[in-house]
């Protein structure tokens, strides 16, 4: 079995959020964040969203590279 490396539309998916490359523009466009604010703690996500991406940051190497892409477009 081949393990797909994670994408920023697989990790949109994973959120419960459109994933196609039109709605993650229009998102990140949407939701800009203070340099002082972190990724988890961004008020736009829902509780289980932001459960979500704490227990991935915390146990999931697998998230680190598609985490940070999405960190760095919301952090103008």
């Amino acid at each position: 079995m081949e393990l797909q490396t994670p994408t920023l539309s697989m990790l949109f998916e994973q959120l419960g959020l459109a994933s196609d490359q039109a709605s993650i523009d229009e998102f990140i466009a949407q939701h800009r964040l203070d340099k002082n604010v972190k990724l988890s703690e961004a008020p736009f996500w829902t509780e289980q969203q932001k459960k979500f991406l704490k227990e991935e940051l915390i146990n999931d190497a697998e998230w680190a590279e598609v985490f940070d892409e999405l960190n760095e477009a919301l952090h103008p």
